[in-house]
């Protein structure tokens, strides 16, 4: 099962200076109307070709528009060995919302 994490818990570990990874898994055209700072972005669409850039023992929570795509990557990356993963609830529209609404919404 994979957890899931509220943008407004993620932001307050970042604000707290904790040391995890962002993975954004929108397609690029999504990148432009909507993004966060200090992200690794890699479409889902080139996880399969791309996933050896990512790291298995550092902690990531995974983010998409909503929260579907961004689970299914979720569970692949668990599926290739990687322990410390998690789902951003709600995703970059939650984030817009819940966090910094400076954020579009899309």
């Amino acid at each position: 099962m994979i957890s899931q994490v509220t943008p407004v818990e993620v932001a307050r570990r970042r604000a707290a200076g904790e040391s995890f990874l962002i993975l954004d898994v929108r397609e690029e055209v999504e990148l432009a109307q909507a993004s966060l700072p200090d992200v690794v972005w890699l479409p889902m669409s080139e996880l399969s070709l791309r996933i050896g850039e990512l790291d298995p023992s550092v902690e990531t929570i995974v983010l998409c528009h909503h929260g579907i795509r961004s689970m299914r990557v979720a569970c692949l990356l668990v599926e290739e060995g990687f322990e410390q993963v998690s789902n951003l609830r709600g995703g970059i529209a939650a984030w817009s919302r819940d966090v910094d609404s400076q954020i579009p919404v899309y």
